[in-house]
Order: C-alpha cells, then structure tokens, then sequence
C-alpha cells in the first residue's frame, strides 16, 4: 500500500464522512472514493458500508483498521524521534491542567516523554480554568489540558485527549439526587450556580440560558474556584454542572453527582500559545495524543495547522 492510500483509509475509517475525510487530506472527495475503490478492489470485498446517510466499517475493514494504525503510529514515531534527536530537545516543560482525572495521562506521556528525551523534564501544574489559559498566555506554562471552547485568539485549542460524560451536581438533600440519571430539561427547575470569571464562550457552553426544550434556565450565585461552587451547591443554593468524574474526585457528603442522559459529553483538549513553541513541545504534544485514550478523539497529532503537504501538521510535526 502506497502512504497516501494508508492516509486515505485512516482518515475515512475516523471520519466516516468522505466530505470530511477529503477536507483533512486535502484533496476531492472523488479522490477518496476512487482510492478507497482501489483499495476494496485490491483486498477483494468492501471496507466500508456506503447509503444516503452513513458510512460505516465492514467487519473485515475494522479489522484492517486495527491492524494497520499501531504501525503506521509506530512509523510517526519512528520518523519524529529522529527528528528530535538532530533538534536537541532539552530544557523543561511546564505543563497545566484544570482537573485531577487528567493527570494520569500527562504523568504517563512524562515518564514516556523523559524516556525518549532525558535532556528534558515535564513539570507539572494543578490550576483552575481561568488561571490555566492566563498561566499560558502568561508563559507560566506551555501547554495546558482544558475544556474548550476558547475564545482567545492567542491559544490555539487542539485535539481533544478524552471525554468524559456529563452530570448535574446538586444537593444531597434534594429529591433529584436520588435519581439514577436526569435530563437537561431538569436545569430549569432550580438555580444555576456557575463559575465567576469564566470567558463568554466558556460560559454559554457550560451553563447555558436555555434547556434544550427551551425553557428558561434561573441564574443563582456565582463562585470563584470549584470547593466554593460546591459549597454553594450543598447549601441548597443551586445547582452546577460538572464531568461524572468529579464525583470520583471530588467526593462531599453534602453533593450528588447524576450523570445527564441526553448531554454531550466533557471535552478535555490539549491547548498552547500561538507563535514559538520550546524545544520540545511538538514531541510531547504527540506523546500525549499516543498515550490518549480511544474515547478522545484527537484528529492528528495536535490539531495545528498543515503545511507542506497534505499529511504535515504545523503543530506537532506529525500526520493528522
């Protein structure tokens, strides 16, 4: 197989949207169908499911999926860490995250990271969400593991490392923390305790104004950091939204966390400055995007910008 026929199939098989799929590569959609045609003429049999209004694997096209994309990131690798030893990555890392859960996988891409580039050392940092985006802006950190969205033009938001689903956080005491899952439209029935000097991105998205049926959502008070938000929720004041993951970590006698059954989940993505990186943080970038587990949904090694090719990411070095 040919690279850009490995990149072809790739890409369709994370998509599943020929449109989509030809965006990221660069090229026409009729040119992805032809080379996926080439490829099923070649195996002799489809790889894909095509209708109207899906596409969807075979189950021997999932099967090559799964034996062809550990080598072709073992190839990534390969090509990227001989680029960094001609590069000389030394020097140290500083690296934010806003929630507990994400550091198991930032300690594992350290330890992987160091392994691969003993001149330079990961140092990490536990911040809320606003300090994390000033910390990078500030050039107190050089990455940081957030919750999009973003709406500052200076921080570029890539991949997104994993998810975690959605629950509502609410009194011990009250009668919705009894049930086993609840619906957005619950939102309405009592005040929304949110987070105090957020962005208005960030702010829209996590607590919106409106349930998903349209009913109007009551604004309650407003706290500054995640203990005093929850504070406010086992007083009675409100209640908040958070990741499931949250009732694991962050365990109150006076809150219940019930998961949301028709929310979309907590995205947690990688995000850095704009403009000069330091030695080292493409490398890392992919490190993580390797070590992420398969419920993140990174698009390419770090969700920069291409150049010079169809398959060369400006962020990270690496294919997407």
């Amino acid at each position: 197989m040919e690279r850009y026929e490995i990149e072809t199939f790739l890409t369709l098989a994370d998509e599943l949207h020929f449109a989509r799929t030809a965006d990221r590569l660069h090229v026409s959609p009729g040119r992805v169908s032809q080379t996926v045609k080439a490829l099923e003429r070649r195996v002799g049999g489809p790889l894909f499911e095509r209708s109207s209004r899906r596409v969807a694997l075979t189950p021997v096209g999932r099967r090559l999926r799964e034996d062809l994309l550990p080598a072709y990131r073992q190839i990534q690798r390969a090509f990227a860490d001989a680029t960094a030893a001609y590069s000389g990555v030394r020097g140290a890392l500083r690296v934010g995250f806003t929630a507990p859960w994400s550091a198991e996988l930032l300690i594992k891409a350290g330890d992987t990271f160091t392994a691969r580039h003993p001149d330079c050392t990961v140092e990490l940092l536990d911040v809320t969400y606003n300090a994390a985006i000033a910390a990078l802006r500030n050039k107190r950190v050089d990455l940081v593991v957030a919750e999009p969205p973003v709406e500052e033009a200076d921080v570029v938001v890539g991949p997104v490392v994993f998810s975690e689903p959605r629950a509502l956080v609410v009194s011990a005491s009250h009668p919705l923390a009894r049930r086993a899952t609840v619906s957005l439209e619950v939102l309405a029935e009592l005040p929304l305790v949110t987070a105090a000097g957020v962005s208005k991105a960030f702010s829209e998205w996590f607590f919106p104004a409106r349930t998903p049926g349209g009913l109007p959502i009551e604004r309650g008070p407003a706290a500054v950091g995640w203990q005093a938000i929850l504070s406010l929720v086992g007083a009675g004041k409100g209640a908040t939204v958070a990741a499931v993951a949250a009732g694991t970590y962050h365990v109150r006698p006076d809150v219940a966390y019930v998961p949301f059954d028709d929310a979309e989940p907590v995205d947690y993505a990688l995000m850095w400055r704009t403009g000069d990186r330091p030695s080292g943080l493409s490398a890392f970038i992919r490190t993580v995007v390797e070590l992420a587990p398969p419920s993140g949904r990174p698009s390419c090694g770090c969700g920069g910008a291409d150049t010079s090719g169809p398959r060369q990411c400006q962020g990270c070095g690496g294919g997407r």
